[in-house]
C-alpha cells in the first residue's frame, strides 16, 4: 500500500497538532536577565517542569515539556514539542517557544518566540510587546497574502497574550488557586499571525494523582472565537467555533499564584488529541526546553 495517503492525511494536521500543544495546551529578555542577575534576591525563583504524552484518536503521537520559573511577579516558560512514532517519522514534527513578562490578574507578555519544523518546511515568529500591545514582530518565511483572510489592524495587536503566556492562568479575585472563579475567564491570544479568543468556563473540580502530582485542579471548559487573520470560510474554522469538545485540566504551582495546564483536551476532525502531564517536577531546574528558539526580543528593543 502507498505511502501517499497516509502522508497526504497526516502533514496538514502538523501545524495544527503543534499549535495546540505550543498554544494551548486554554517566560526574560536579555536585558530583564542582566537587571535580575544584579539583585541580591532572598529567595531563588520557584520553577515547574511539566512532561506530556501526546495522544490523538487514543494513539501516542508525540511529547511535549513546559518549563516555567516564576520570581515575585515575573515568568519566563519555555515549551517543546516532537512528534514521535508514525506521525513524527512522516512529517518530522518539532517545535519550541519561549515567552516572558510579568503576571498579576492576567500575564504581561514583554517578548515572545516560536519556531516548528516538519520534514518540508518551518516558520519562525518573534514578537516583542509592552503592556500587552506589540510593538514588533516578526514571521518567516512571511505569510501568503489571501484574498480572503481576515485582516489583522493594530487594534487586533492591543491588550494581547501570546499562545504560550496564554498557558498561565494566575489566581484571580480572592487569590485562592482552586477558586472556580478562576476558570472564568477570556483568554485573547495573538500568535503572530492570528487573533483569536479562547472562552474558559468552569466545569468542576477533581482529584488527580500523577507522579509528582497529586491533588486538585480545576476543570474548564474550553470555546474558541477566531477574530482576525483567519480565513473564514474555511472548514477548519468553522469545526473549531463550533467546537464543544475542548477542555482544560488547571494545576496549582505551590509557592505561586500561578496556574498551568495539567491535561488539554481538543477535538479534532480526526479525533481527539490529548495532551496530559506525564510527570510534574517541582523545584528542580527547569532544563533546555526552549534552547532552540531565538531571543524573542527583536533587534532595537
Amino acid at each position: 500500500m502507498s505511502a501517499t495517503p497516509v502522508r497526504r492525511t497526516i502533514k496538514p494536521l502538523t501545524t495544527r497538532l503543534l499549535g495546540t500543544v505550543l498554544a494551548l495546551a486554554a517566560l526574560g529578555a536579555p536585558a530583564d536577565a542582566a537587571r535580575r542577575a544584579k539583585r541580591t534576591a532572598a529567595a531563588a525563583p520557584t520553577t515547574v517542569t511539566v512532561d506530556y504524552g501526546i495522544n490523538l484518536a487514543g494513539l501516542p503521537i508525540g511529547t511535549a515539556r513546559l518549563a516555567g520559573s516564576f520570581e515575585r511577579d515575573r515568568y519566563l516558560m519555555d515549551v517543546s514539542a516532537v512528534l514521535t512514532g508514525l506521525v513524527g517519522a512522516i512529517t518530522g514534527g518539532k517545535g519550541s517557544a519561549r515567552a516572558s513578562g510579568t503576571f498579576s490578574a492576567a500575564p504581561q507578555p514583554g517578548a515572545f518566540s516560536i519556531a516548528t519544523h516538519t520534514a518540508s518546511s518551518g516558520i519562525a515568529v518573534r514578537m516583542a510587546l509592552a503592556h500587552g500591545n506589540v510593538v514588533q514582530a516578526e514571521i518567516t518565511p512571511p505569510l501568503v497574502d489571501m484574498q480572503d483572510r481576515v485582516p489583522v489592524t493594530a487594534a487586533h495587536k492591543h491588550g494581547i497574550m501570546d499562545p504560550v503566556s496564554a498557558l498561565l492562568m494566575p489566581a484571580q479575585g480572592r487569590g485562592e488557586p482552586l477558586d472556580p472563579d478562576n476558570c472564568n475567564r477570556t483568554l485573547p491570544v495573538f500568535d503572530g499571525a492570528t487573533r483569536f479568543n479562547v472562552v474558559l468556563s468552569y466545569a468542576e473540580t477533581r482529584a488527580v494523582q500523577k507522579p509528582g502530582y497529586a491533588g486538585p485542579v480545576l476543570v474548564c471548559t474550553a470555546r474558541y472565537q477566531a477574530v482576525a487573520g483567519h480565513r473564514p470560510d474555511r472548514p477548519g474554522v468553522k469545526f473549531m467555533e463550533d467546537n464543544r469538545e475542548m477542555s482544560v485540566w488547571l494545576a496549582p504551582v505551590e509557592g505561586t499564584r500561578a496556574l498551568i495546564p495539567l491535561r488539554i483536551s481538543v477535538l479534532t476532525t480526526i479525533g481527539t488529541n490529548i495532551i496530559e502531564a506525564t510527570r510534574w517536577t517541582q523545584g528542580a531546574a527547569t532544563g533546555t526546553a526552549g534552547a532552540s528558539v531565538a531571543q524573542a526580543s527583536l533587534p532595537g528593543q
